[in-house]
């Protein structure tokens, strides 16, 4: 098949969703499939361009395939607007751009206008389409109180691309509950988990790994990682983090990684002893300092619940080190908790909560760190995700144009 992917962020972008389009790209293509990316420029947690993209430098060749990159607007600001802004010059420049002559083009939501303006090319060029959701757009505005007044619109948006796409896979089983409650079709919609994208090392030296960021032998280390958004309302770790200090506790906290709400998390954490900011590191430090922590963070803004499941887990459960979610009791992050017996589920926005499960799950890591591995490997294997994905690219190719594919199947999972 010759097949046009269309995705914001890809890789050198490291978090979010830019790891599961460049896997996604890259074995479809080494499975004998010619493969095109048509992507932006890479910005992603940062939300400025990498060193070497700003100007030219918009096609290149990554794992065998053919990566072509629009420019776009990248915000300096980030509230609905701009958002928006980024959004439509990107789906507008995705949709100009000549494509390859493709038999089947896949699109990525996020970003939700753009994926909505590559549907509608697709289907006028009569070319089966397509789209993997990441994130339930219409509840993330919500949830993040980012464009709540909007929300009803980006919901027909949402169900209006599914109806219209000849199939769509959604990462995970939450997500078609909550678009067939928008009156999206279920049979549209196929299941396909995303995979633990990264390889924990057959042996981490931990005390090196400590030593190396300053974290003591005796010391609870508490390391959150990834995007620092509106989503993570990481506020919360801040005033963890002061809970700590002011009872004295081994405690260390660390936040790894960047966003748009960084500089004003770094100032808010003035004076708090027991936090610490590390950058985006490299994969294999990546997977290091995750194995030589003691606990592994994902918090959640209260009232985070349906949007999106955190790419971080993939990772963290790989890791064999036990998680501890920071967010609603019924929100898909804590149900996925749940089911891996990786961790413990402890309230968003309770500081002291926050501590008190990280000092629980320090004192009994084993169990939970086997569990999430055991889930990885049975659950998120990226061979079998690909695998699955391929087969749903020929059934929606297969289905001709005006057909569509869906059914519930559930690929990995």
């Amino acid at each position: 098949m010759r097949i046009t992917i269309v995705g914001l962020n890809y890789a050198p972008d490291v978090t979010g969703v830019a790891p599961y389009t460049t896997g996604l790209a890259r074995g479809l293509q080494e499975r004998g499939h010619r493969v095109e990316v048509i992507t932006g420029v890479p910005h992603y947690p940062q939300w400025r361009p990498l060193p070497g993209y700003h100007g030219d430098r918009l096609r290149e060749v990554i794992d065998g395939v053919d990566v072509r990159r629009v420019r776009h607007h990248i915000p300096a600001r980030h509230g609905a607007v701009d958002r928006l802004r980024l959004e439509l010059g990107f789906g507008r420049a995705a949709v100009t751009r000549r494509w390859a002559r493709p038999d089947l083009v896949l699109t990525v939501s996020p970003a939700l206008l753009a994926t909505c303006a590559v549907v509608a090319r697709a289907r006028a060029q009569r070319i089966p389409v397509g789209v993997v959701v990441h994130d339930v757009y219409s509840r993330g505005v919500v949830e993040t109180g980012a464009a709540a007044g909007a929300a009803g619109g980006f919901a027909r948006l949402e169900r209006g691309m599914i109806e219209a796409a000849t199939g769509t896979v959604v990462i995970h089983d939450g997500f078609v509950e909550t678009f067939a409650g928008l009156g999206a079709p279920r049979e549209r919609m196929t299941v396909i988990r995303n995979w633990s994208h990264v390889v924990a090392p057959a042996r981490v030296d931990r005390a090196a790994v400590r030593a190396r960021y300053g974290w003591g032998a005796d010391e609870v280390v508490v390391l959150h990682t990834g995007n620092m958004g509106r989503k993570q309302g990481l506020e919360n770790v801040v005033d963890a983090a002061r809970v700590a200090d002011r009872r004295s506790l081994p405690v260390r906290i660390v936040l790894v990684g960047d966003g748009n709400q960084r500089a004003r998390l770094e100032e808010s954490a003035a004076g708090v002893a027991r936090l610490q900011f590390l950058p985006l590191l490299p994969a294999d430090e990546y997977m290091s300092a995750l194995g030589s922590a003691d606990v592994l963070l994902v918090n959640e803004r209260p009232g985070v619940a349906e949007m999106a499941v955190p790419s971080k887990l993939t990772s963290y459960f790989a890791s064999g080190r036990p998680v501890l979610a920071a967010t609603g009791e019924d929100s898909v992050t804590a149900r996925e908790v749940r089911e891996s017996g990786a961790g413990l589920v402890v309230g968003g926005g309770d500081p002291e909560a926050l501590i008190d499960g990280a000092l629980r799950l320090s004192a009994m890591p084993g169990a939970f760190g086997v569990s999430g591995q055991r889930f990885a490997a049975d659950r998120l294997d990226e061979e079998r995700a690909l695998d699955s994905y391929e087969r749903w690219c020929h059934g929606l190719v297969g289905a001709g144009v005006g057909a569509t594919v869906g059914g519930s199947g559930h690929g990995v999972g």
